[in-house]
């Protein structure tokens, strides 16, 4: 970290990776925790390295400064490993600027995520530029973003087997090359499709139902695509495939362009499907087809940082849902999911003789767009 590092920082404004605070006091338990909160929360929301600069006015930017005399790296990294589970990993440095002295906490990004105040228990993100109490779908979604949790093989309680399409699991397991007119539990099990409830009987999972469920939305009412055209409007359900289809027929009897490209707007759907946040469970897939444009919402952003150029290079990029999107794999014989994430380009390929192809992520609202032009 040098004075050149920190001009660019001062250059941007705050947010979930940087904050700004204008005096650093280590002197009670309570400005400790209160610095070891703002450390979880920048560690805990998405993306790459954050920062805190101290001794700068976080409405201003007015440069002030701070005494470092009372404190040392040592000493401010033993506060922030102590009251964090597991510890934030943290460098500070203190850095001359403008004939004052700054001090700069980094808080490097970290795979150990959901972080957690050790003498309260709570669980701290930022919201834009607030640190606030993190909700339990945020929790959920840290941990399954590291392999903590898999949503996915979660026991749907209310559910049974009559609940699944018995030939979509039949095909899935042949091509396993798994015969078998009546999988056996232990086998059910190890495939993630049925996991044991808490009153000892067996149940299908969320993914099981997602896969091959014969009307998914009973049991996961978010699990929709709502496609709009002015005053007209599809509530589309099913389970994964069902939607695909569906979706792709409802927009071929809107759009009459026979030389749309259909198939980048099902890969489109696709991804939307494969990466959606299933833990947002406040809304579902939104499309709105305008006269020059059709607008595709996804609640989730990108997990692997805000940068959706980055993401789109990435021959390899980190997915939301592995366990599902493994599971795609086998069961997809159009091969859409076979490259999703890294299909991006193949989109703005498609659409290259009819306009511009836009990927927005807010990583604020937890939402990705994708805006195919008409």
């Amino acid at each position: 970290m040098d004075a050149g590092r920190i001009k660019q920082l001062l250059r941007r404004e705050e947010g979930p990776k940087l904050d700004f605070k204008q005096t650093l006091h280590l002197n009670t338990e309570s400005e400790k925790k209160e610095i070891t909160k703002d450390v979880i929360a920048i560690a805990n929301s998405r993306g790459g390295r954050g920062y805190i600069l101290f001794g700068v006015e976080d409405k201003t930017k007015r440069i002030i400064g701070v005494d470092p005399g009372g404190f040392s790296e040592e000493q401010i990294q033993q506060i922030i490993y102590n009251r964090s589970d597991p510890p934030v990993p943290v460098r500070v440095d203190f850095v001359g600027y403008e004939g004052v002295t700054l001090a700069v906490i980094t808080v490097f990004k970290s795979r150990h995520r959901p972080h957690q105040m050790l003498q309260t228990g709570a669980f701290y993100i930022r919201r834009g530029s607030t640190t606030d109490i993190a909700r339990r779908s945020e929790i959920a979604g840290m941990m399954q973003e590291n392999g903590l949790k898999s949503y996915e093989t979660v026991p749907l309680v209310r559910a049974t087997m009559d609940d699944l399409d018995k030939d979509l699991l039949l095909d899935y397991l042949k091509n396993l090359q798994v015969e078998s007119e009546n999988p056996d539990l232990v086998l059910m099990e190890a495939l993630g499709f049925v996991a044991e409830t808490d009153n000892g009987s067996y149940s299908p999972t969320i993914g099981a139902m997602l896969l091959f469920g014969k009307n998914p939305s009973i049991f996961l009412p978010h699990c929709y695509i709502k496609i709009e055209c002015r005053e007209n409007v599809a509530h589309i359900t099913g389970n994964i495939f069902e939607m695909i289809k569906k979706s792709s027929a409802c927009i071929s009897d809107i759009v009459s362009d026979s030389e749309f490209p259909f198939e980048a707007f099902d890969e489109a759907i696709a991804n939307a499907i494969l990466h959606r946040d299933y833990l947002d469970i406040g809304r579902g897939i939104h499309v709105e087809v305008k006269n020059d444009y059709i607008e595709i919402s996804n609640p989730g952003a990108l997990i692997a940082g805000n940068s959706v150029m980055k993401y789109m290079r990435d021959k390899n990029p980190s997915r939301r849902n592995p366990w599902l999107y493994q599971r795609l794999l086998i069961m997809d014989r159009e091969k859409r999911f076979l490259s999703a994430g890294t299909g991006m380009s193949r989109i703005k390929k498609a659409f290259a003789e009819r306009g511009s192809v836009k990927f927005i992520n807010i990583g604020s609202r937890n939402l990705f767009k994708v805006i195919l032009p008409l």
